[in-house]
């Protein structure tokens, strides 16, 4: 019973720290976790795994990062005289998934490893590996990144985790990474193009497409006056070229209790999986051919979703270069009360298709 659960919450508040300084200090071995996926050796899990492609569906390798990325932070902040742990831990980014293989074989053991990267005040960094049996060792998949949050016990405000201590130099470079990759994001939501101006060079790429798609037919001698008017107007696509808005594809959830995660509310893995799904479905039709996930990036957690809320999930191709495809999924929750929409999700995808895809081209500012 989630309410009941809820209200059990609201008594471990008096186990929070006050201050970071009273938490004891871990080290990167301490979080450490290693799990297996026995998708070789227990074929009725398979099934839960399979595409129709006869691989392993990503959508839920990303429910089973999202979820190994929190208990790898649970393991960090455990207290030993503590049952229950006072925090609540959730998703806040993910930073990047890289693979390096095309395709997971459904019928291979799978192992996750994975451990705290870096550490803030209330947030952690986990880097988790993923790895695939084949002729009798571990080869590797993909790397994450993801970015956790901590909240107390009822997930209302920030809350303080246990400090994270580099043992070696290949430690203290890890946790290096991890501090230059929180000022990249730092930099990287500065430069929002909602708060600042495009730089020189984007403004010369954006009027370079801008030229690229005018209609540039001379018009008759009558007409001469109107000619600046018209040329902004009229656009015309290049050969082998897509219009952005032509690219889009349209999705709806409604989010039912069974994807609810402790704090009642929908579970980050399932936002993402379906997500994946959507973007993939668009990739899929924009390249007239199957899609490979190469790297996902930038997934912000903006909001959390309610349980009966309405998901609308739109994907959109955003750029193309030669066989890549990459796909934007936002993701909008609709209050049928209020008739508000509020973004919680933006998604970044990049799929390779097996052929040349054509050039997807904007034809407004936005």
């Amino acid at each position: 019973d989630h309410v009941q659960a809820m209200q059990e919450r609201k008594a471990l508040h008096t186990l929070l720290a006050k201050r970071q300084e009273d938490l004891p200090p871990r080290r990167m071995k301490d979080s450490y976790l290693e799990v297996i996926l026995p998708l070789g050796s227990q074929p009725e899990i398979r099934e839960k795994y399979l595409n129709v492609h006869n691989s392993v569906r990503f959508g839920r390798i990303l429910e089973d990062l999202d979820s190994l990325g929190v208990l790898i932070c649970y393991t960090h902040t455990k207290q030993e005289m503590q049952p229950k742990s006072p925090l609540s831990i959730v998703t806040a980014l993910v930073d990047k998934i890289n693979l390096c293989k095309k395709i997971i074989y459904p019928d291979s053991d799978i192992k996750f490893t994975g451990n705290v990267s870096w550490v803030g005040k209330t947030s952690m960094e986990v880097t988790m590996h993923m790895l695939q049996l084949q002729d009798g060792e571990y080869s590797p998949v993909l790397d994450a990144t993801f970015v956790m949050v901590a909240r107390d016990p009822e997930n209302k405000r920030p809350a303080f985790v246990n400090p994270l201590v580099p043992e070696t130099p290949e430690e203290e470079a890890v946790f290096k990474q991890g501090e230059l990759n929180k000022l990249r994001r730092i930099d990287f939501n500065t430069a929002s193009l909602l708060k600042m101006a495009p730089t020189a060079e984007e403004k010369d790429v954006v009027h370079d497409i801008f030229l690229n798609t005018l209609d540039t037919r001379q018009e008759g001698e009558g007409e001469r006056r109107t000619d600046m008017t018209v040329s902004f107007r009229s656009r015309k696509l290049p050969p082998n070229s897509v219009w952005m808005e032509d690219t889009k594809l349209k999705g709806l959830q409604i989010c039912h209790p069974q994807e609810r995660n402790i704090f009642n509310r929908i579970f980050g893995g399932f936002l993402m999986r379906k997500a994946f799904e959507l973007g993939w479905a668009t990739a899929c039709s924009y390249g007239s051919s199957r899609p490979f996930i190469v790297s996902v990036d930038d997934i912000m957690f903006q909001k959390p979703v309610e349980i009966g809320s309405l998901l609308l999930l739109s994907a959109q191709v955003c750029y193309t270069e030669k066989n890549y495809i990459q796909v934007r999924v936002h993701s909008e929750v609709y209050d049928a009360n209020t008739r508000e929409h509020h973004t919680t999700n933006i998604f970044h995808f990049t799929f390779i298709s097996e052929n040349e895809v054509p050039r997807v081209v904007p034809k407004t500012y936005g």
